[in-house]
């Protein structure tokens, strides 16, 4: 059985690995980046703490070895249904079975202005434009002699108050109070604002009420202005305007305020439901057609009883319909019945900033926050990254900033751009 996956995040890497060595299956990954990262830790990317390295590994690295296995660098470009075959930017594919895993992107809202001129949170890519921009940023500051134009320049606005806001607002907030103090003694004095704005009436609005009060109290103590009920509209001329009427004069705002899955060219309309997500059975196939599969946060499923409305566009999610889906493909070729999919919500989690985290469990049905909170947020995310040298390098990157406060890895590096900071 020849199967084909766009996109090798979560839910392609799983279901690659799981049938990887199998006779019955030579599977082909699809992906538009050579590489593997994990979304979870890009945020420490985009703050100087862990370098891109540390979070990334090659496709064809991961997968030397796995004799079934190939990869492809490629974009998809259209699906030819009628013959099975995937249209990409550099050939085609014939598959037996397809299974899109192409995760989401940003959602700006139909706000244009926002889509140009904020920083998303979603790649590799977005987060090392953040580091440098943050960088940038600074530096200008440093010689600015004007006090309004210097806070201007320091002012992030992160909208999004899920887990990827809070973590980045923590972050900034500590880099803010510790190291900007101490590289840049011409800005000691100076006044900077970080904002955290969501449109909801809670930051970590999935999660437990107390991981909202906890991390509420815990970035207020920080130093961050945490503005609810605040729905961005528009972002003009280093200006963030609200529906409210009210404004935020900053050049950095720092998108993580929605998310939504991608069209593609050869599946109809019909397919997509909401956010659009393509729309699965208990087996993840899309109802239109026999052999093409969603799995992770491209789809939504509503077979589940636990989960009427779909379940959420987490990596757990992705991950459990990825080595459940690669069972059921394993029960096709012997002629087995298939099983539908069910979520284990083991849970979530977030942190908010050294020694401080907030943890909610599913079984037993628990919430805990403060420093065992953030070892287990720690050690969770150290044990989900894709190899031992992520590992590895993760935690010495982890441990020397957790004991010298500090990172040395604020370099401003742009490729095939003048490195002139005050262009």
């Amino acid at each position: 059985m020849k199967i084909v996956i766009i996109g090798g995040g979560f839910a392609g890497i799983n279901l690659a690995k799981a049938l990887a060595n199998n006779p019955n299956f030579q599977v082909i990954l699809v992906d538009k980046n050579n590489y593997n990262f994990f979304p979870p830790l890009i945020y420490q990317v985009a703050t100087a703490f862990l370098e891109p390295s540390s979070i990334s590994y090659p496709f064809r690295k991961l997968f030397s070895g796995k004799k079934n296995i190939t990869f492809r660098l490629a974009e998809l470009l259209r699906v030819d249904t009628k013959n099975n075959k995937v249209i990409l930017s550099n050939g085609e594919l014939e598959y037996d079975q397809l299974v899109f895993a192409t995760g989401a992107e940003s959602n700006y809202f139909g706000m244009e202005n926002v889509r140009k001129n904020a920083i998303p949170m979603k790649t590799l890519n977005d987060a090392v434009e953040m580091r440098n921009r943050l960088l940038q940023q600074m530096e200008k500051a440093a010689i600015c002699e004007d006090p309004r134009r210097r806070r201007q320049l320091l002012t992030i606005v992160v909208a999004g108050g899920g887990p990827t806001g809070v973590e980045l607002s923590g972050m900034f907030a500590e880099m803010r109070n510790g190291i900007m103090r101490k590289e840049y003694p011409e800005l000691a004095n100076t006044l900077s604002d970080i904002y955290l704005v969501d449109g909801g009436k809670a930051v970590l609005a999935p999660m437990s009420v107390n991981s909202q009060q906890n991390t509420y109290k815990a970035l207020t103590k920080l130093g961050v202005k945490v503005r609810l009920n605040s729905q961005v509209k528009d972002y003009v001329d280093g200006t963030v305007y609200f529906a409210d009427g009210k404004t935020i004069k900053t050049e950095t705002l720092i998108w993580a305020a929605g998310v939504s899955a991608k069209l593609f060219d050869g599946i109809p309309e019909t397919v997509y439901g909401r956010g659009k997500r393509m729309q699965v059975d208990e087996h993840n196939k899309l109802k239109e057609f026999p052999n093409i599969y969603a799995v992770g946060d491209t789809c939504i499923q509503v077979t589940d009883p636990k989960f009427p409305n779909g379940h959420p566009q987490l990596a757990q999610v992705a991950i459990q319909q990825a080595r459940h889906l690669a069972k059921n493909f394993k029960a096709m070729v012997a002629q087995k019945p298939l099983t539908p999919f069910s979520y284990n919500d083991k849970g979530s989690m977030a942190i908010i900033g050294k020694n401080k985290a907030v943890v909610d469990l599913e079984k037993p049905k628990v919430h805990f926050n403060g420093f065992f909170a953030w070892l287990v947020w720690l050690f969770i995310h150290l044990m989900s990254l894709v190899t031992y040298r992520n590992r590895l390098q993760t935690l010495y990157n982890w441990t020397v900033a957790y004991f010298s406060k500090d990172q040395p890895l604020r370099m401003i590096i742009r490729p095939g751009k003048n490195d002139d900071t005050s262009s």
